[in-house]
């Protein structure tokens, strides 16, 4: 009678260890979709009507700078300088208006002043693209790759459209964002970026 008390206890621990076990997968699974689908959501509502999920004011969210030639760097080390990110793509047409004047109004003006950083990124487009692009357009400031759109996600909600200018200061915070290519913003921005040279450094 003993033996068969024992053994009815041996089976219900397995049972309920063997239990316990093939529901905390599943705990975790769906404690981790719902994180997920929270994420997702508040990426969404912190959108503003342009777009954006970062704001003046928020320091700038580093990323991997991948050039054409195969060099990178991070956001982060140019740290100390004014940045400007020039968000673009081939498709785009609004973006092909846009960059003969930053070509011309600000490259060309700031190109040598180590105390600026300009970098085009070309959205979803691969490196042969990407590099026929900037000689089509005749840019000589610097496209990078993004060619999964995860740097233009950092600042964007996921269906956000391109054509976008983010100005990051000597500290690495956001003080400027741009939507589409309009004279009046455009122009303000090219202020902005000579009169922050002229007077931060």
């Amino acid at each position: 009678m003993k033996k068969l008390v024992v053994f009815a206890l041996v089976i219900l621990c397995i049972g309920s260890i063997s239990c316990k076990k093939s529901t905390k997968p599943s705990e975790a699974t769906t404690t981790e979709n719902s994180e997920n689908k929270s994420a997702e959501s508040t990426s969404e509502s912190v959108a503003d009507d342009r777009g954006y999920i970062v704001s003046v004011g928020d320091q700038a969210p580093n990323f991997i700078i991948e050039y054409l030639d195969g060099t990178k760097t991070q956001l982060s080390q140019l740290k100390g300088k004014l940045v400007m990110l020039q968000f673009t793509a081939s498709w785009c047409g609004v973006c092909r208006k846009e960059m003969p004047f930053i070509e011309k109004d600000i490259w060309s003006k700031h190109k040598n002043n180590p105390n600026f950083a300009l970098i085009g990124i070309d959205l979803k487009e691969d490196k042969e693209t990407t590099a026929k692009f900037a000689d089509l357009m005749k840019v000589t400031y610097p496209l990078t790759l993004d060619t999964d759109g995860s740097r233009f996600t950092l600042f964007t909600a996921p269906k956000a459209g391109v054509t976008r200018n983010i100005i990051i200061d000597k500290d690495g915070k956001i003080v400027l964002l741009t939507r589409l290519f309009e004279t009046e913003e455009f122009n303000s921005m090219v202020k902005f970026i000579d009169n922050y040279l002229e007077t931060n450094f």
